[in-house]
C-alpha cells in the first residue's frame, strides 16, 4: 500500500499525510483560494472542509472554522513541538491534515489549521459530475 501511494502521491503530498509534515505557509495550493466548493482527502476522496467555512487566517495555510461533518476527523495529541497541539486526521483514510486551534472566529472559535497537500479542492460546478452531489446544499 504504501508503495502504490508513493505512486500516486507527490513528494510534498506524501510526506504530508503520511508523514505528518508541513508545508511552507503562503507557497501551497489552496491558503489564498476563495472558489465555492469542498475539499476533500487527496488520498480517499472523502469530504473533509468547506469553502462556506473557510477564512484568512493570516497565516498562510487554508483555515477553516469546522469541518464538513465532524465525523469525518479525528484529532490527537500532538507533542512533537514544545507545545502540545491537537493534530487532526481524516477518518476513513487516516491522513494527516495539519492542527486544530482554539483561535478561531466565531461561531465555533476554532481554527483548522490544514496543509494544502492533504487536499483536493472540488469546484462547486464539478461537484454532481464528481460524485459529491449531496454537498451542493452547502452553496444554496
Amino acid at each position: 500500500a504504501d508503495a502504490e501511494l508513493r505512486k500516486e502521491l507527490t513528494p510534498l503530498q506524501y510526506q504530508v499525510t503520511q508523514e505528518e509534515g508541513t508545508e511552507p505557509p503562503f507557497r501551497n495550493v489552496y491558503w489564498d483560494n476563495k472558489k465555492d466548493g469542498i475539499y476533500v482527502d487527496v488520498v480517499t476522496g472523502e469530504p473533509l472542509f468547506s469553502s462556506t467555512d473557510k477564512y484568512d487566517s493570516g497565516t498562510g495555510w487554508p483555515s477553516f472554522t469546522k469541518p464538513v461533518d465532524n465525523a469525518r476527523v479525528t484529532e490527537h495529541t500532538d507533542r512533537k513541538l514544545m507545545a502540545t497541539r491537537t493534530e487532526v486526521r481524516s477518518k476513513s483514510g487516516d491522513s494527516h491534515l495539519g492542527h486544530v486551534f482554539e483561535d478561531g472566529p466565531g461561531p465555533t472559535g476554532m481554527r483548522y489549521c490544514i496543509n494544502s497537500a492533504a487536499l483536493r479542492f472540488i469546484a462547486k460546478e464539478d461537484l454532481a459530475k464528481e460524485g459529491y452531489g449531496e454537498y451542493l446544499t452547502l452553496f444554496e
